[in-house]
């Protein structure tokens, strides 16, 4: 499905959830005033002081859901997701671990992120848990977390667990979490009543606390019964959206579907332990609970596995079982036998080389880890391969990533470079700050294809530092982006996107919420916005001003047909984006639709791209939240020999 498309199904589901909200509140609402008016004998009062007890009891009702929804979210909003991994005993997957297990794991998140263009999330495993099942919680993928259970560390080989991992992603990259975030919030809302009787009917003595305690959990019920319908109204159909964006994902079926059969085939299944787990149903890949087909959060297993699989047998599932009670599976184990290891390092194309390119398949790659127009190209994993085994170490150390970090948004340019020098020098010491030099010369020799890989996998062991040494670090890097000097387009947007994630990731909103995101600009300062990204990229992919200027219009005219802005460049360079990310971050998603393509059309005028033209789309594409998956691979027999131009 179009990514964009998606978006605008997501804010489909969130109306819906807010309409059977609605619906749930009268319902509990009506139950409360039916309770009231034979309790309180309200019957046979005079009609004006029914209908005003009434108003009262509805009013006070209304106000505690509303206003313990509201406190819910936020308080799930502000903790992000590691708090949800957390809250049901999830143990935090280090970034450098050694075992086996867990870095099996870890390498095939990684692969993911990278593959379908988002930060890496947060990874935790529930030791407790020997049902095969996972989640992905969190309110943007900038605070997203990923855990899977024992058992599906335990029973998965590795193409089952990046099947499970990739259905996951595929909540991240599409919205679905923020979406889960809302219904946690709207479902303990509308459950309150029966959360207050409970704690009500704990008082002891002869009181009538504990009667009220008894009606209100009576009452609650209407509660619990709605929550579970709006739960499987609105979870059900995305999980089949989500399977086949798994599929997407990895290029293949066999590894979720297997996943599936050992979910029906093991006597463990999907199920959890732990009572508190129900509040996540909606957003487990497998049915955590047994629930009837009216509340079930997930569709049949068997229709799952038969739509991945068509000619799949549910008897088989029976031998499965007989065969795994004898000898359960082991993931690791079935890995060696069947030689699933990741794939060995790649040949990358040139960094100069130039590929052929449509805009319509860049646009229609967006949230998607596969791209139409490179049927051959490789996985995630092998770029990651294609990273120096020291530079990814330093990366998932805690302490060795921020020179790392700031290496790569050290600008080419001399003097801005020294310039930046000096900033570092005096926020960090003279150390880091030649540490940081050091790893820029390193780093000055790495494929350009793999400068923002490496930037995602540095992401989580920077995100994991204290909030004052975090503020340190957004701080810092928001100086560096502000040097006078010459920071041309890519390192200027890696900056930012850096900046952006990890305000991102502190904060839970956007670190531009309060400059007008949100609210819509006038239609002029949106399109001056859209105009000026246009320019610059135009300005840093052409040979010359005549060709840019070319380039340039061909993508207004895409973009904003009709609108007559000339090609002017902005003197400033990059960092005349700054005011202007609010305005192209806000447009909806057929503009951004729209925006994308054009960006496509001006940086690959010519019909082709170079690798550091790819990474510099999709870096952008990040900032824009429109995740874009590698480019940059392609057949040889694609890759156009380089006339010597400036890309």
């Amino acid at each position: 499905m179009n990514f964009f498309q998606r978006q605008r199904d997501v804010r489909k589901l969130s109306r819906r959830l807010v309409l059977l909200f609605v619906v749930a509140v009268l319902a509990i609402v009506a139950a409360v005033d039916l309770v009231a008016v034979f309790v309180f004998g309200l019957n046979q009062q005079p009609a004006e002081v029914t209908l005003t007890l009434l108003a009262w009891v509805s009013g006070l009702v209304i106000v505690a859901i509303g206003l313990t929804s509201f406190i819910r979210t936020r308080m799930l909003r502000g903790g992000g997701g590691g708090k949800v991994a957390q809250s049901l005993g999830g143990i935090y997957v280090p970034e450098d671990t050694t075992d086996p297990r867990l870095r099996r794991l870890r390498n095939v998140v990684e692969e993911m992120a990278i593959a379908s263009g988002v930060s890496v999330p947060e990874i935790y495993v529930l030791p407790g848990e020997n049902g095969i099942n996972a989640f992905a919680a969190g309110f943007s993928p900038a605070d997203a977390a990923i855990a899977v259970t024992h058992g599906a560390l335990e029973r998965l080989n590795r193409d089952e667990l990046q099947g499970v991992i990739a259905h996951e992603f595929s909540h991240v990259v599409n919205g679905d979490m923020r979406l889960n975030i809302r219904l946690m919030g709207t479902l303990f809302g509308i459950l309150v009543l029966a959360i207050i009787g409970r704690l009500m009917l704990s008082v002891r003595g002869r009181n009538p606390v504990a009667a009220i305690g008894l009606a209100l959990v009576i009452l609650g019920y209407v509660g619990v019964f709605f929550g579970r319908i709006i739960k499987a109204a609105v979870s059900r159909q995305r999980e089949y959206l989500a399977d086949a964006s798994a599929v997407q994902f990895t290029r293949q079926s066999a590894g979720l579907a297997g996943a599936l059969k050992k979910i029906g085939g093991l006597a463990e299944g999907s199920k959890l332990r732990d009572g508190r787990a129900e509040d996540v149903s909606h957003m487990l890949f497998g049915e955590g609970f047994s629930f009837s087909s009216l509340f079930a959060t997930h569709p049949p297993l068997v229709k799952r596995i038969q739509t991945l699989e068509p000619a799949f047998d549910p008897r088989g599932l029976e031998a499965l079982s007989q065969q795994w009670a004898r000898t359960p599976p082991v993931g690791l184990a079935e890995d060696e036998a069947l030689g699933l290891a990741p794939a060995g390092p790649p040949v990358l194309p040139p960094p100069r080389a130039r590929m052929p390119i449509r805009p319509a398949d860049v646009v229609a790659s967006v949230g998607s880890a596969v791209t139409p127009a490179s049927p051959a190209h490789r996985t995630a994993g092998t770029i990651i391969e294609s990273i120096p085994p020291q530079l990814l170490a330093r990366a998932r150390h805690p302490e060795a990533v921020l020179p790392l970090v700031f290496g790569l948004l050290l600008a080419r340019d001399p003097a801005t470079r020294a310039n930046q020098h000096a900033v570092l020098a005096a926020r960090y010491g003279q150390g880091l700050a030649d540490a940081a030099v050091a790893e820029a010369g390193t780093l000055a020799g790495l494929h350009p294809a793999l400068r923002l890989p490496l930037a995602e996998l540095a992401f989580p062991a920077l995100r994991r530092r204290p909030r004052p040494a975090a503020e340190a670090v957004l701080a810092c890097i928001h100086a560096l982006i502000r040097v006078d000097g010459r920071i041309d387009v890519f390192e200027y947007c890696l900056s930012r996107l850096l900046h952006r994630e990890l305000y991102e990731a502190m904060n839970r909103t956007s670190p531009w919420a309060g400059q007008g995101r949100g609210r819509r600009p006038p239609l002029e300062v949106t399109n001056r916005a859209v105009a000026t990204l246009l320019a610059l990229l135009a300005q840093a992919g052409a040979a010359d001003q005549q060709a840019a200027g070319t380039a340039y219009l061909a993508g207004l005219g895409q973009v904003l047909p009709g609108e007559p802005i000339p090609f002017d460049p902005p003197a400033a360079g990059a960092v005349a984006l700054e005011g202007l990310w609010p305005a192209l971050d806000g447009l909806d998603g057929p503009e951004k639709e729209f925006l994308v393509g054009g960006m496509v059309t001006v940086i690959g005028h010519d019909g082709v791209m170079t690798v550091s033209e790819i990474e510099l789309l999709r870096t952008v594409c990040a900032l824009l939240h429109c995740p874009l998956p590698p480019l940059a691979q392609a057949r040889p027999e694609q890759v156009v020999p380089d006339p010597g131009s400036r890309s």
